[in-house]
């Protein structure tokens, strides 16, 4: 078998390059650079990888080979049948591969990190800091970036060590598997009953909402559309034990979360302030978007927090099924005769976070870790973490020494920004298994990228979203970087969530919560939203898809100061208010207002080195053409712009060979070049990152030769704009530049 193997092995390395052959040897599959799923001229190469081999790692496998069973207890068995005599072969061959082997079979590498940025320095080089896939005319990404890889790494090894159905509640370690219902917070969300009359009437209920203050927060606005609306403020002191903190976590969160905290661990509070009024909500279990959540300030500490309470969400879920296993076979009772056991969805996966870059997954998985450990000196079984620490970590010298950023971009931007990935994390007491299948995973760890080329779109053949179907706890971290990436891919996700699955993937029916049975999962399921700034697209998701039945909280803070009082340059601010019907015609209201009023006013050779700043890039495309079809004299710089072809642009507008230079927002967003040569700016938008528009506005000091007198900067807006308005100008000032006060309760409540 060994000798037929590597017959296989040299045969397909003759067909690879140099390079296809180093990804390979440390990743077990082609580079997604050479994948080409989504075009139709060639299949990918990796499949034909899977059909040579005897035992497929890629993820559809691993999952669709145990699910198929019709009963976990059959599958199990199956899988205890393996001698010990063989595991410790397996063991014994897996710890004498020679580092230059090529492990097929499941994917381990123990190639250095150096080799490993040494394979993709080149395109790290060409395509630093491109979104995956940026949203273009076509759906694709720029040139050379990822899409769909084929063959994926999931561990098969551990099934029957993290099966929930065969394993019981250990007394030492297990911790309080009573919950008392009365007062733990998880066990009254769960086990509260919904009537079909109120699940009927929640798509007819007028939205109620109540405003309130809190100290760090701020305004909340709290809203149901269920007939109760319960609000609450925030105690002075709070005790760990008060929350109902599943062991170990009362213990090891203290250390964890000791950077923030000032002053000795016994005497100063377990949660900053900031920490305590967003704990409180999460275990509450109502839906919570918070838009401040910024990478350089807030950003960890938030990160912590949201994982400490999905840490504690999984621990009670999986204490309570491993109790109820311990009360059947002590009482010899069969599952279906009671409906006290019912205590899980139609698929295993109860949590999912949602981040955009391998770098937040790592760290999201180091905290994981952190939780379960502590301080303790016995360590934690952690499956496959040295793979995981490879594949997600990052080489810091491969980032160019000379590469000067502002400070948010550097926090952005650290570490692995590789924004296709998805894995499964299971945890079983204080073990945890990375690299888990799906659909034997408690925690689903993935971008927007990664979920969409899985799900699938309407007529693909191969797509799966069943492992959405029963998702408690939704958390879409740093949503404001998926604007700038592809928000379809977010929109695309949302639709396909607690939609009843197509298979049953082996589920036991009699333990499945009734609410599950009735697809009520949406109305149970607790959606956390992160982000930087307050955007219509995200007010939209919140409002349209949180339909939680405990309730929704939003901060909405004013920005009483906006990001105007930033700019450091002396230049008159003109904002020029266009007029639109309703919000489906501001697009072409925009355009026609440009044409018709704007441009004619720097069409003269005195209006040189004009700087059109596009937040949008189906507006750029459209302006692009038009000044193709009017020869006008301009270029432009966009996401998809090679390297080249940015500093010829920027040559020819620094001289004046050019009069107009067209930049897209996402340019700026990925690259912050700083454009010399500005006299002239128009925002054809307001930015979607306030602080935006000082950036461009200061670029006009870069290259200044005594005509600080004629520089303009010219903005247009409409009523529709009142968040991004209000964000640049400040609330007061927004409100007298807006036609009515309406539009300003309007940003306020998000209700847009």
């Amino acid at each position: 078998m060994g000798k037929r193997r590597s017959r296989s092995q040299s045969q397909l390395l003759n067909s690879l390059t140099k390079k296809q052959k180093k990804h390979l040897r440390d990743f077990g599959e082609e580079h997604p650079f050479y994948d080409r799923v989504s075009r139709k001229e060639a299949k990918p190469q990796t499949c034909q990888l899977s059909e040579s081999l005897d035992t497929s790692s890629s993820e559809s496998e691993a999952e669709s080979e145990p699910e198929q069973v019709s009963g976990y207890n059959r599958l199990l068995a199956t899988l205890k049948d393996v001698s010990k005599e063989d595991e410790e072969e397996e063991e014994e061959e897996d710890s004498v591969i020679d580092e230059t082997e090529i492990n097929l079979e499941d994917g381990d590498s123990d190639i250095s990190v150096e080799e490993e940025t040494a394979v993709e320095s080149t395109d790290m080089q060409k395509n630093a800091a491109l979104p995956a896939d940026p949203k273009g005319k076509d759906g694709h990404g720029p040139p050379g970036t990822s899409e769909e890889s084929p063959e994926e790494f999931t561990d098969a090894k551990h099934e029957s060590l993290f099966s929930l159905e065969t394993n019981f509640l250990e007394e030492e370690g297990g911790g309080n598997c009573s919950l008392k219902a009365s007062q733990d917070p998880f066990a009254q969300h769960v086990n509260k009953e919904l009537k079909e009359k109120e699940i009927q009437a929640v798509a007819t209920n007028p939205k109620t909402t109540h405003q309130l203050k809190w100290p760090i927060l701020g305004q909340l606005v709290f809203s149901s559309r269920f007939q109760q609306l319960e609000t609450f403020k925030p105690p002075k002191d709070i005790d760990l034990k008060s929350l109902h903190l599943q062991k170990p976590l009362e213990s090891t969160w203290i250390k964890t979360n000791s950077q923030f905290l000032s002053g000795p661990p016994k005497s100063s509070s377990p949660f900053t302030p900031l920490q305590k009024e967003l704990f409180l909500i999460m275990n509450s279990y109502r839906d919570l978007f918070y838009p401040e959540r910024t990478a350089l300030k807030n950003g960890e500490e938030i990160r912590h927090v949201y994982c400490l309470h999905v840490i504690n969400h999984v621990l009670k879920a999986n204490a309570q099924v491993l109790a109820n296993n311990s009360r059947c076979r002590s009482r010899k009772l069969g599952v279906g005769d009671d409906d006290d056991f019912r205590d899980q969805g139609l698929t295993r996966p109860k949590v999912l976070i949602v981040v955009p870059f391998r770098e937040a997954a790592l760290r999201v998985v180091q905290l994981f870790i952190s939780l379960l450990e502590g301080d303790s000196k016995k360590k934690i079984i952690v499956s496959n973490k040295k793979r995981f620490n490879g594949e997600y970590g990052s080489d810091p010298e491969e980032r160019p020494p000379n590469l000067k950023r502002p400070e948010d971009y550097e926090a952005v931007f650290v570490g692995n920004i590789d924004d296709h990935f998805r894995t499964g994390v299971a945890i079983l007491q204080r073990s945890i298994r990375l690299y888990a299948p799906f659909y034997s995973s408690d925690i689903l760890i993935a971008s927007p990228l990664g979920l969409r080329t899985i799900i699938g779109g309407e007529g693909e053949k191969k797509r799966d979203f069943d492992f959405l179907s029963s998702i408690e706890l939704l958390i879409i971290d740093q949503a404001d970087i998926y604007l700038m990436q592809n928000w379809e891919h977010v929109l695309h996700l949302m639709n396909h969530m607690n939609l009843l699955p197509l298979d049953s993937h082996g589920v036991d029916f009699s333990r499945v919560r009734m609410w599950s049975l009735n697809n009520w999962s949406k109305y149970y399921r607790q959606t956390l939203l992160f982000g930087a700034l307050q955007d219509a697209q995200i007010n939209s998701v919140f409002n349209k898809y949180c339909v939680n039945v405990q309730g929704q909280v939003a901060v909405r803070n004013v920005p009483m100061t906006g990001s105007i009082s930033h700019v450091l340059v002396q230049l008159p601010h003109v904002f020029q208010r266009m007029e639109a019907e309703n919000l489906a015609s501001v697009i072409d209201a925009r355009f026609n207002f440009f044409v018709n009023k704007i441009l004619p006013q720097y069409r003269d050779a005195v209006m040189s080195h004009t700087l059109i700043y596009v937040p949008s890039y189906f507006d750029f495309v459209r302006l692009r053409n038009y000044f193709k079809k009017e020869e006008l004299n301009f270029t432009h710089i966009c996401e998809y712009t090679q390297k080249s072809g940015v500093s010829r642009a920027r040559h020819f507008f620094l001289q004046g060979e050019k009069q107009f230079l067209l930049l897209t927002e996402r340019f700026h967003f990925y690259k912050r070049y700083t454009i010399k040569g500005i006299r002239n700016l128009i925002f054809y938008e307001l930015p979607t990152y306030p602080h935006f528009y000082s950036d461009v506005c200061n670029m006009l000091q870069a290259s200044t030769r005594g005509e600080e007198a004629a520089w303009t900067c010219t903005v247009l807006y409409s009523k529709y704009d009142a968040q991004r308005l209000a964000a640049v100008v400040g609330v007061e000032r927004a409100a007298q530049m807006l036609p009515s006060k309406k539009n300003v309760h309007l940003f306020i409540t998000g209700e847009r």
